[in-house]
């Protein structure tokens, strides 16, 4: 890959994660403050995300990969995203603003794939290459957050009293317009399908094909397990944003970038992890991070106690990397050649699909509960149910699990 192509996807990776970074993560905030909404309204709204997840695959399999060259759509599809952020935007409540979100997620997530599409195939050698151009998508989620806290204040207690959350909608539009013009000059990359004569099924799409791998004990184990853990997921990403802002930690947005530095920093130890200790151990250190990370939010301030909420953000690279990353690499070794492909798409359909759709559910009903019994410690009593769910997970996949002998997975 020359430098100039490097350079053009690098860009592209930037400004795809500034533009989910730049209004997914205030979002609950946003909801709360400007909105006026309800704990199971915004639960409906964050349910928009798993909506996408669902629904991305039959663009990708069934339109892009056929008909359209990988750039094009990318490109129209961010124009269309950057039309309905100003729509999110404008909205003056969670009726108006309800639609325009469900259709954005539909439109943004399948350009999650896109991207990874358009880098892989130029690339001759993507285990050596794509970390260096995946990286800027974490830089770009970060800058986003930085942005909001630091050079704009848009998370300040003032400013969130004069609605300014509002601006990140702006933001990102903007950032989604100048991708979708950009994506038009980056390097063409045609369907695989029209270029290999191939079609893929719809089970295949969806990685239903690779249902069969169920019927292994350890990976069924492992396939319940990333449902069920996405439930304390989903509370962090609905819920994490709303209850730093509503403590009074200041700069809550900027702050929540620590984990994505911590993703990075963790992602390069996973190796590591990974030789010295193998598959389950790495995986319950990543279920247990959860535990310990909502303990620290239920037990944290912004006072004297803060630090116990920055560890609880920092948390987030083992929390994410050593699970996450970590079971998309045992569901490559375990797929075996036949069904690499389906059985990560059966994998992101179930924990950013059903998984999440649930968790955040879950965290919708149960801070709607807690705000209507009125308790006296309403965050404490939030956190405490994701950390107890992530040590029940915790406690089954260590029983259940049991990890084959050459399942030696390498990163």
């Amino acid at each position: 890959m020359n430098t100039t192509t490097r350079i053009k996807l690098s860009f592209m990776m930037f400004l795809e994660f500034f533009i989910w970074g730049a209004w997914f993560v205030t979002l609950g905030t946003f909801l709360n403050i400007n909105l006026n909404a309800t704990g199971l309204e915004s639960a409906n709204v964050f349910s928009t995300q798993s909506f996408g997840a669902i629904i991305a695959p039959f663009i990708i399999g069934l339109i892009a990969d056929r008909y359209f060259n990988a750039e094009r759509i990318l490109g129209v599809l961010h124009l269309v995203g950057a039309l309905l952020m100003y729509q999110m935007y404008s909205a003056s409540n969670v009726a108006v603003f309800y639609p325009y979100v469900l259709a954005y997620m539909i439109a943004y997530m399948p350009t999650l794939a896109l991207v990874n599409s358009v880098s892989f195939r130029q690339m001759s050698n993507p285990e050596k290459e794509f970390s260096a151009i995946r990286v800027w998508g974490t830089i770009g989620w970060i800058i986003a957050g930085l942005v909001i806290s630091y050079l704009f204040h848009w998370d300040s207690g003032e400013s969130l009293r004069e609605g300014a959350l509002r601006n990140t909608f702006l933001m990102a539009g903007i950032a989604s317009l100048i991708l979708g013009l950009y994506s038009f000059i980056l390097p063409k990359t045609p369907p695989i399908a029209r270029e290999a004569g191939q079609k893929s099924s719809i089970s295949e799409i969806l990685g239903l094909d690779a249902l069969k791998l169920l019927n292994k004990k350890d990976f069924l184990v492992f396939f319940v397990s990333a449902i069920l853990i996405c439930i304390p997921l989903a509370f962090y990403y609905q819920n994490a944003n709303p209850f730093l802002s509503d403590i009074g930690l200041p700069n809550p947005t900027g702050k929540m970038a620590i984990g994505q530095i911590s993703e990075a920093l963790f992602l390069l130890l996973l190796p590591v992890f990974f030789s010295r200790f193998g598959f389950k151990k790495t995986i319950l250190f990543g279920m247990i991070a959860w535990a310990i990370r909502y303990i620290l939010f239920a037990y944290g301030n912004a006072d004297e106690l803060s630090f116990m909420l920055i560890i609880g953000i920092a948390l987030h690279g083992i929390c994410y990397d050593f699970f996450f990353v970590s079971g998309q690499i045992y569901t490559d070794a375990r797929a075996g050649e036949k069904y690499k492909s389906s059985a990560q798409g059966l994998v992101t359909l179930a924990t950013y699909g059903v998984g999440m759709l649930i968790g955040f559910w879950v965290a919708g009903f149960v801070t709607e509960y807690y705000k209507e019994a009125e308790v006296t410690n309403f965050w404490q009593s939030v956190w405490i149910v994701p950390a107890s769910i992530a040590a029940v997970v915790f406690v089954l996949f260590f029983v259940f699990f049991k990890e084959e002998k050459e399942i030696n997975p390498s990163v």
